[in-house]
């Protein structure tokens, strides 16, 4: 991959009834390239739009990847990963770092009514380890013929693809200033 080859990384923080999302443009050389910032409902189904919201927002057609912290944000907010990756028109891939046997039944334990969550939850790609630098990472990608490859290129040390550490700051930061 090229050294100049764009991926936005989305993280978020919360605290309270309210999570920040946060956007980082990183290259594949590790160079921060730009932020958006955004915000969902604690526990709701709103950080599919909001992630599609920065997409738009940023308005970079140089970014080639989308790379997303998970599926579940602010405590079960389910991203519908085919609709990102419809709306951005560039191969979205989720990183986790745990393995899991999955958040079905904890879906069910912790909503009254958890069929429109449940059903985004299970219409994603199955999660595929990838190690990289003797680290697992659970990937799901739609639209990527080679997630491992991607995930590796934009992970240059330890276990965290870079756009994804540095949202991650950026949300913690940005969460921090806003609440504080």
């Amino acid at each position: 991959m090229k050294s100049g080859t764009r991926a936005l990384g989305l993280a978020e923080s919360y605290t309270g009834e309210e999570s920040t999302l946060a956007g980082a443009v990183v290259r594949a050389d590790r160079v921060v390239d730009g932020f958006s910032f955004g915000s969902c409902t604690v526990g709701g189904l709103d950080a599919t739009d909001c992630v599609i919201d920065i997409w738009n927002d940023l308005d970079r057609p140089d970014v080639q990847y989308l790379f997303v912290a998970g599926v579940a944000p602010a405590w079960f907010n389910v991203l519908d990963l085919p609709r990102i990756h419809e709306s951005v028109e560039r191969p979205t891939l989720s990183v986790s770092f745990e393995e899991s046997p999955g958040l079905g039944d904890a879906i069910r334990r912790e909503f009254d009514d958890p069929g429109r969550r449940l059903a985004i939850y299970e219409r994603q790609p199955p999660r595929e380890e990838v190690v990289v630098d003797d680290e697992s990472v659970f990937v799901r990608s739609v639209g990527c013929d080679d997630p491992a490859s991607v995930v590796r290129a934009f992970t240059p040390a330890g276990g965290r693809p870079e756009p994804v550490r540095v949202a991650r700051l950026a949300a913690r930061a940005a969460d921090d200033y806003r609440t504080g």
